[in-house]
């Protein structure tokens, strides 16, 4: 389960790797930490093409979870894609990828303590992406806001590989490692696309920062632009 990610990698790069024809971003500021409910780049389907687009964190939460409440802060990680709630996303239409370069997970004591630790694929933070969905939902997020209409974004887990489940034994990110993965996600009917959601092969991953709250934005800008090759 991963609640706090970083995009620091210029907007080009990202039209670049993820062959996105439009973008409506505007300017795009490296963001070193991304919690829920943040404004977060996403990669989506459009009908001119791949489109770079702002989004909300979190996908709207099944109705049973919010009986007597007023808000919904909406769903960041979704585990079971199959269910009924979350079927209705799984066409093209609704599918994205979702930039980033490093995520964390909260501390289980090796460090000391439950600040983030952060893992990327090395220590420059390539860019890389999560497999997401997105929808455009009218909802209470925030009651001090009111009722608004918002795109909205989230990305499904699996079980951790083994430099994740030392630190979260139950779930991972779901990460495409090449533009053959990301092209799958973004275009195959959804039996196929579903297939990538396993966790990446122990050792991908390593911990590139601990301790704050956001990773630092000048290593991953001096590192390489794209991971997927």
């Amino acid at each position: 389960m991963c609640n706090l990610y970083s995009m620091t990698t210029n907007q080009e790069a990202i039209r670049r790797l993820f062959k996105v024809g439009v973008d409506n971003t505007g300017n795009l500021p490296p963001q070193p930490g991304i919690y829920p409910d943040y404004s977060a780049p996403i990669v989506r389907n459009s009908a001119a093409g791949r489109e770079l687009a702002m989004a909300r964190w979190g996908m709207p939460t099944p109705p049973k979870f919010l009986e007597g409440k007023n808000s919904d802060p909406g769903v960041t990680n979704v585990r079971n894609p199959g269910s009924p709630h979350w079927r209705r996303w799984l066409g093209v239409e609704s599918r994205c990828v979702v930039p980033f370069n490093s995520f964390a997970e909260p501390d289980n004591g090796t460090f000391g303590g439950k600040a983030p630790v952060w893992f990327a694929f090395d220590e420059t933070r390539p860019l890389a992406c999560f497999a997401g969905i997105w929808t455009r939902s009218t909802s209470v997020r925030k009651v001090k806001e009111g009722e608004t209409t918002n795109d909205i974004f989230g990305f499904l887990t699996i079980d951790p590989n083994s430099e994740i489940e030392a630190f979260h034994p139950r779930a991972m990110p779901v990460i495409l490692r090449t533009t053959e993965e990301v092209d799958v996600w973004m275009t195959a009917p959804p039996a196929e696309a579903l297939k990538l959601q396993r966790p990446l092969p122990d050792g991908a991953l390593r911990i590139v920062a601990q301790g704050g709250k956001t990773d630092d934005p000048q290593q991953s800008a001096a590192g390489p632009a794209g991971r997927l090759l």
